[in-house]
């Protein structure tokens, strides 16, 4: 069985995961980073196992691709289900945690 730290670096060795939060998940120089990159990566590996235990079920998934929601269904077609309108809502660019 493949090792999680042998997922992530597939994903990021893929261009699943970018850069900058492949850099994230390696920081180990502060305990800050380590502690997000710990998140982050438990999130990302989470989200992984969900898609490939989803895949063997043979289910219907839903993904969103470039501001469009599709269906992708068991035979592997591709359809669309809608068009996601961007959010009116600006949030603030820093926020602090506590």
């Amino acid at each position: 069985m493949t090792s999680d730290k042998d997922i992530l670096e597939s994903l990021i060795a893929g261009g699943v995961i970018g850069a900058t939060l492949g850099a994230l998940l390696s920081n180990k120089n502060s305990e800050e980073g380590t502690l997000l990159g710990a998140i982050a990566g438990a999130a990302i590996l989470a989200t992984y196992k969900a898609n490939e235990i989803a895949n063997k079920a043979n289910v219907t998934m839903y993904v969103e691709e470039n501001g469009n929601l599709y269906e992708l269904q068991v035979g592997g077609a591709k359809k669309l289900v809608k068009k996601i309108e961007k959010p009116s809502i600006k949030l603030q660019e820093h926020f602090k945690l506590k």
